[in-house]
């Protein structure tokens, strides 16, 4: 969403229209719902907080300083909230890997695809757990970075931590990454 547009719609809604919050959760649902999903392992459940997580962001907008970038902020808002669920749940991180291509194929009876299929899950699997293993800390930095693709500003900005500190503990994560893939059989580059 152009920075413009977006600061528009939310000085809309902290003027006390909530009609102009749709859009917003519009453009950033999406991106949200990977990363609580890539957090919380849950699909179901990572939509359930991305839900709250919208409601706490729209009720603390008349506190937001609208000539920032509204992501970052949100996404803080986010990532508080998939740690409040995992806390309060005393849940591990469930790994449910959905692969609709799997019984496309499957079911279209074209055998290549289906291989292709099969070998995509079950590496989809291997780095769930593998992602599973470790610390939330780690976790969240690999989900942010590697599978959604934040610059190292973006996620200091949402872990409310120095960039430099965002590349050691990155590279930590990817260390403790591999060895976990590496001790499940899995050879890393």
């Amino acid at each position: 969403m152009q920075p413009d547009i977006e600061r528009a719609l939310l000085l809309k809604c902290k003027a006390g229209d909530p009609r102009f919050f749709e859009p917003i959760v519009r453009a950033y649902e999406p991106q949200g719902l990977r990363l609580a999903t890539g957090m919380l392992g849950n699909p179901e459940d990572a939509r359930d907080v991305l839900q709250e997580a919208f409601v706490k962001a729209f009720q603390a907008l008349r506190r937001f300083d609208v000539e920032r970038a509204f992501a970052p902020w949100f996404f803080q808002i986010l990532r508080n909230q998939c740690r409040d669920w995992l806390r309060s749940r005393k849940a591990r991180f469930q790994v449910e890997v959905v692969d609709q291509g799997l019984s496309a194929a499957a079911t279209s009876g074209d055998m290549e695809r289906y291989r292709v299929a099969v070998a995509r899950g079950d590496a989809r699997r291997v780095l769930w757990r593998a992602l599973e293993d470790l610390p939330i800390e780690q976790r969240e930095l690999l989900v942010l970075k590697e599978l959604e693709g934040f610059r190292y500003s973006e996620i200091a900005s949402i872990l409310d931590i120095p960039e430099g500190t965002v590349a050691s503990r990155l590279y930590a994560a990817r260390h403790a990454l591999r060895a976990v893939l590496e001790t499940s059989g899995v050879r890393y580059p």
